[in-house]
């Protein structure tokens, strides 16, 4: 049987942090529309959980105003639903004044839409601008970051693997990996059993 690794991931507050630098080139008077994007592709990348290539190849028409989901056909020609949060919605919908009225995409570059490659660009930029190690991070961790800090706030594994599209749910488990200390934790301090031991040592202590 093949151990699958363990994935990499960031921090929430490593997470802020991207968001914060983000935020911080919005808040000037006239963002450059290259922030625009950036917002827009980080947004659905940690907030949906997308997959690189399913992100630069959205259509134009992704995401209806009347509907807080995309509709994706991932590998194997799978559809699933993957919600969209409010500050992705926003943030896509800010973008897209700055994207031609005749372009079949979301995110155009030339002729086609950009490129897996130059996004892993601009996601290591944008790292390395918030202090941390460009290595560290890519679409694909900040999916990771998604998946696992969805776990660590209780979402259910099987609507996880629905929403990243993994056809097996063993995939999915891998994100488990992370709650294991958090969990290992409540149960030393919330278990009936923690308690009792607790109760023993105070009493074996001596007296003051």
């Amino acid at each position: 049987m093949t151990r699958r690794s363990l994935p990499k991931i960031l921090s929430t507050a490593e997470v802020d942090s991207l968001f914060a630098l983000i935020d911080e080139r919005l808040a000037v008077a006239h963002p450059a529309p290259h922030d625009r994007r950036l917002s827009a592709l980080i947004e659905l990348l940690y907030g949906s959980g997308l997959r690189a290539t399913e992100l630069v190849s959205l259509p134009r028409r992704a995401l209806a105003s009347d509907r807080p989901f995309l509709i994706l056909k991932g590998k194997g020609g799978r559809e699933r639903l993957v919600p969209i949060s409010d500050r992705a919605r926003a943030a896509v919908a800010t973008w897209l004044t700055h994207v031609p009225l005749d372009s079949p995409w979301l995110f155009p570059s030339g002729k086609a839409y950009l490129s897996r490659i130059r996004l892993y660009q601009l996601v290591k930029t944008l790292a390395a601008a918030a202090g941390i190690a460009p290595e560290r991070v890519s679409p694909h961790v900040l999916r990771h970051a998604f998946a696992t800090h969805l776990l660590e706030g209780g979402a259910d594994l099987r609507a996880l693997q629905s929403m990243l599209g993994h056809a097996d749910i063993g995939t999915t488990q891998i994100y488990t990996h992370v709650d294991s200390r958090r969990l290992i934790e409540l149960v030393n301090s919330r278990h009936p059993l923690a308690t009792m031991a607790q109760r023993c040592v105070d009493e074996d202590a001596p007296p003051p």
